[in-house]
């Protein structure tokens, strides 16, 4: 498997790999600074929309991915979101990806964030998934953790297999295929 080099990447963007799709890196916008999002060295970097789930105790509910509460979290649609010390927020990419048979991507956190203390955790996509990202984040912090939402968030990089898989995301008909909104945990 090797990392799929950029104009690569462009060429699938084209095919509507990636919706939509920005074919340089964005780092500021009338002269506002931004956490860079767009095309990178190897891969892309990915935003973050304005809509979050975030955790909270308030109802003393348990993690539980096999029955999980809707109690756990607070919805919240911002410019930004305020993360409260060690605690952890659901979000979803402002971009839409549809991932060819033949590809697999591993998602990572920005640097800029995790200097902060805010980790990304995103499971891979995997070859013939698509739909809206849904991203994990945690402050690690012992103080509150603004993130801003249509900015940057982490980076895609894609590796392209030497052949295709016998069995694909699509083919097993997975879970969290197509997902439109910020997707819970679901068994």
């Amino acid at each position: 498997m090797a990392l799929l080099p950029d104009h690569l990447i462009e060429e699938l963007a084209k095919e509507g790999m990636i919706e939509p799709f920005e074919n340089k890196q964005i780092k500021h916008v009338e002269n506002k600074k931004l956490v860079s999002y767009g095309l990178s060295s190897y891969g892309y970097d990915i935003r973050i929309a304005d809509e979050y789930k975030v955790f909270t105790n308030v109802h003393n509910s348990i993690i539980d991915p096999k029955n999980f509460s809707a109690n756990s979290f607070v919805d919240i649609k911002a410019d930004a979101c305020i993360i409260p010390p060690n605690s952890f927020a659901l979000a979803k990419s402002v971009e839409y990806f549809r991932i060819p048979r033949n590809i697999l991507t591993l998602c990572i956190g920005k640097s800029t964030y995790a200097r902060c203390g805010i980790i990304v955790n995103v499971t891979p996509f995997e070859p013939e998934w698509e739909g809206y990202v849904t991203l994990e984040i945690s402050n690690t912090t012992p103080l509150p953790a603004k993130i801003y939402s249509f900015e940057g968030i982490a980076q895609v990089l894609f590796f392209e297999g030497k052949s295709h898989p016998v069995t694909s995301y699509k083919d097993r008909k997975g879970k969290y295929m197509k997902q439109l909104e910020i997707t819970i945990p679901r068994l």
